[in-house]
């Protein structure tokens, strides 16, 4: 029978493959994101787009009532809404933080709740977190807090949710190539220096990367699509690194 899966910020970068994928697999896909995309991702039939702000906690609950309005059931909740941006200490104000803090760990904590009240026994949530949220960065501060929050949830949800029959775990990607990605490491303070982004990039897969390589889109969309099936039944409250062994554990 087909699964039926709720994605923030799903049109565009990882949340797209992340769609477009799932579709593939058959799910019914419940998309959000500020506003609309130019072109639908799928057909009518499978898929179904909600303009909502992530960061409101109402906005998750509404995604929910989508998807169980319109299939009857949901089956996975990918958190994945959230931006990265480097700033220096001295840099970050009020504002900053709280953007920060309410687009990367808010938004994941009341998608966490609006799904746990909404997936049947079985269900999943996935949450995308970051390398980030494994090891902290120099003129990251912000986003390492945010992230390494995202972990702290990941683990006391899948405890707090286990008895229930929901698994709850995320995917912590290394670099993903995407316009805002590109936007962000393009800013003099990032790790780029301000400098040829595409040639950091490789040089940072060819030193840091076992593989030699960065993932790709796809790949941290199979990820998610692996964790939330059958074959990962064993596997909750975990963290997974898709960064092509740049931070082996």
């Amino acid at each position: 029978m087909s699964k039926t899966a709720v994605v923030t910020g799903g049109t565009k970068g990882i949340g797209r493959e992340i769609v477009e994928h799932l579709l593939k697999l058959d799910y019914h896909v419940v998309y959000s994101a500020r506003s609309q995309p130019q072109q639908p991702i799928g057909s009518e039939q499978k898929s179904k787009f909600v303009a909502c702000d992530a960061r409101m906690r109402d906005s998750h609950f509404q995604l929910a009532k989508a998807a169980v309005d319109w299939t009857g059931k949901l089956d996975l909740y990918v958190n994945n809404a959230g931006f990265s941006q480097w700033k220096e200490l001295a840099d970050i104000d009020q504002e900053f933080w709280t953007m920060m803090m309410e687009t990367n760990l808010s938004s994941t904590f009341w998608g966490m709740q609006a799904a746990a009240q909404n997936l049947r026994q079985g269900g999943a949530i996935v949450n995308i977190s970051s390398l980030a949220g494994r090891r902290g960065s120099a003129n990251n501060s912000a986003y390492c807090a945010a992230k390494f929050g995202v972990t702290g949830l990941t683990q006391a949800l899948a405890k707090e949710l286990g008895p229930k029959g929901i698994r709850v775990n995320a995917v912590c990607p290394v670099y993903i190539l995407t316009e805002s990605l590109e936007q962000s490491l393009s800013e003099p303070v990032a790790p780029a220096g301000g400098k040829d982004v595409p040639a950091y990039l490789k040089d940072f897969a060819n030193s840091q990367a076992a593989l030699m390589r960065l993932p790709t889109g796809k790949e941290v969309a199979r990820a998610v699509a692996f964790l939330a099936s059958d074959e990962a039944s064993a596997i909750t409250g975990q963290s997974l690194n898709v960064d092509c062994g740049v931070m082996p554990v």
